[in-house]
């Protein structure tokens, strides 16, 4: 199983530390970095303007901007967003986006795209902000729009909410026939036949055992389509790894909520030592997951990179 790290970019108080933008850039970049030398598969971006839990005036920047500054701070590693939201920018335009990033990056783009959900986002953004099943008609036509940006001279699509009459795209990117799609979420009837459909990769959370069953509706979306399951690259996302060289170093890393509530979190999050996190890792292999997209609490002090690269990236 490959490893991936959640590069902290401010969305999830993660930068709250580092007042100065600037500096706070630095502290991003250089988690990159590390990462790329530990020897991590990828690095992501989520894709949001306010933060979470709370709404703060905290920094955070912006996922394509970032992806961009990334692409050329490192070499090696492979660079993706966990996901992008559909309905913050018009797809052609998206499209042409990851093309130029592909390049810049010599081919190490991963294109993540889901529905969007963060409401109080689109909202004061000025966005509108329909209702699921909408969105999810909306994600469907837009990945249709983003692969024939990226395969076709001069698409022509004409769908309800996306229109394209002869779009020019160049260049296209590096990556053939096209650059890596993952698609992010795990609703059963529709995002998931959307991945049988069009994604080269998926992007599930919660515990192992919700993870088998989405896979397993996956699978099934695919055998009803003709679609090889074992074609689609299958991720999965920790959004708290809090590892230390001992269970109570890890849990003081945590919040004071999170340590009140940590056997629950245990279940779909990587809590503890090593030999604790050893057994769990193992779990999400044998469900099925390829790759395992980690954010580490504490990832600007780079300690649990290192720690974590030591025991588990040979």
């Amino acid at each position: 199983m490959k490893y991936g790290v959640i590069v902290p970019q401010g969305w999830r108080l993660d930068l709250t530390h580092i007042p100065d933008p600037g500096e706070a850039y630095e502290a991003m970049t250089r988690v990159a970095q590390e990462a790329e030398v530990l020897g991590y598969h990828s690095i992501w971006l989520y894709d949001h303007f306010h933060t979470v839990p709370q709404i703060t005036q905290e920094i955070t920047f912006e996922c394509w901007t970032a992806t961009a500054a990334l692409a050329r701070d490192t070499k090696r590693v492979r660079i993706g967003q966990i996901v992008t939201c559909n309905s913050y920018r018009n797809p052609a335009l998206l499209a042409k986006m990851a093309s130029t990033v592909d390049v810049l990056s010599h081919g190490r783009l991963y294109f993540g795209i889901g529905a969007g959900w963060y409401e109080h986002e689109y909202r004061a953004y000025g966005y509108e902000y329909p209702e699921a099943p909408i969105r999810l008609r909306q994600l469907r036509e837009a990945v249709q729009v983003i692969k024939k940006m990226w395969t076709e001279e001069e698409p022509v699509f004409e769908g309800k909410y996306y229109q394209i009459n002869g779009a020019i795209n160049q260049p296209k990117g590096v990556q053939q026939p096209h650059i890596p799609m993952l698609i992010g979420g795990g609703g059963e009837k529709v995002t998931l036949k959307i991945v049988a459909q069009h994604a080269d990769a998926c992007n599930l959370g919660g515990t192992i055992e919700n993870i088998k069953h989405k896979l397993s509706v996956l699978k099934q979306h695919c055998e009803a389509l003709g679609r090889d399951y074992e074609s689609i690259w299958r991720t999965a996302i920790v959004d708290h790894c809090s590892i230390a060289a001992t269970d109570e170093a890890a849990l003081a890393k945590l919040s004071a909520d999170q340590r009140g509530d940590v056997e629950n979190l245990r279940q779909s999050q990587l809590i503890g030592t090593p030999e604790m996190l050893r057994k769990r890792l193992a779990a999400y292999e044998e469900a099925g997951i390829q790759e395992l997209l980690i954010r580490f609490v504490d990832a600007t002090q780079l300690d649990s990179l290192r720690l974590f690269a030591r025991e588990f990236i040979a």
